[in-house]
């Protein structure tokens, strides 16, 4: 796989691990890769997008537990989609691809 240049990270690590990272663990990993990365944009605009989208996910898994039936109904299918979503995210970000999501990659573009 050809490396693009993505410049150089605070923490030291390159720049598609410390992306892939920032969504390992949702949107927990993304709030540590957005306050330690300072200067490469590639990486705090992944770190961003994992903030936004796996803090909706979250929020949103939180509210349909309380529905009763259409939210239990509702709650794997949502289960499914994050996982999915979250191995295509960490896949993007490893190849060194801006993978932006229709609106949390806007958010997160306009928050780097």
């Amino acid at each position: 796989m050809e490396q693009k240049d993505l410049g150089q990270t605070s923490s030291g690590m390159q720049p598609n691990v410390a992306a892939l990272l920032s969504y390992l663990l949702g949107f927990i990993t993304g709030i540590i890769f957005y306050f330690i990365e300072k200067e490469n944009k590639f990486v705090r605009f992944h770190a961003m997008q994992s903030i936004i989208v796996f803090g909706f996910l979250f929020v949103l898994n939180f509210i349909l537990q309380l529905i009763p039936i259409l939210g239990w109904i509702l709650l794997p299918f949502i289960a499914i989609l994050t996982v999915i979503l979250w191995i295509v995210l960490m896949i993007k970000a490893f190849k060194c691809e801006y993978f932006k999501l229709p609106i949390a990659g806007d958010i997160a573009e306009r928050n780097i």
